[in-house]
């Protein structure tokens, strides 16, 4: 990371289990940055990232990474079942890119927030800031419930954070549930 310029923070878990979101998620970049973030932790990392590159080589490779695919097409029972993983195991650190695209969205998914909420674990504030070539865990927060006041809480923590084409990255609001878990 050094060697390109950026930098590197980490609020330590406040516990053994929480959902890492990270935001803005504008480029094929912010996986690089990320996997080269995951590893300058030393913690044991897991995320969540869509099925298709998980084929061929990359499948074995990514699983080892700590990746875990999900079919955002056919997502039914997703979180649930995550949560129920994340209860059972003595320690999980899951990261999720909320806006599940590098595109423009015009809302965020609302898995992870669910999941947070299922599995009773905090949730990580953690960005990629190509401003100031600076990555990392910011801080934690524990879901209320209500959601409008937590999403306004994660609004102002990522204000000043810009993403690699800051045009696609979306607002910070929870899509409605569509009936799959997403």
């Amino acid at each position: 990371l050094a060697r390109f310029g950026w930098t590197y923070e980490f609020a330590v878990p406040p516990g053994p289990r929480c959902v890492i979101i990270v935001y803005p998620h504008t480029s094929n970049w912010d996986f690089v940055w990320g996997i080269l973030v995951l590893w300058a932790s030393g913690w044991p990392l897991n995320w969540v990232g869509k099925h298709s590159l998980f084929v061929g080589p990359f499948n074995w490779l990514f699983r080892r990474w700590g990746g875990i695919p999900v079919n955002r097409k056919s997502a039914e029972g997703f979180i649930d079942n995550l949560a129920a993983t994340m209860r059972a195991q003595p320690q999980m650190l899951l990261v999720i890119a909320p806006e599940g695209t590098r595109k423009w969205a015009d809302r965020w998914k609302s898995g992870f927030y669910r999941l947070a909420l299922a599995a009773k674990v905090p949730i990580g504030l953690a960005y990629i800031d190509y401003a100031t070539r600076k990555a990392g865990i910011e801080s934690y927060m524990t879901p209320s419930g209500h959601e409008q006041q937590d999403m306004a809480h994660i609004a102002e923590v990522y204000r000043h954070r810009r993403g690699f084409d800051q045009s696609k990255a979306a607002p910070i609001q929870l899509r409605p549930p569509s009936g799959g878990n997403n």
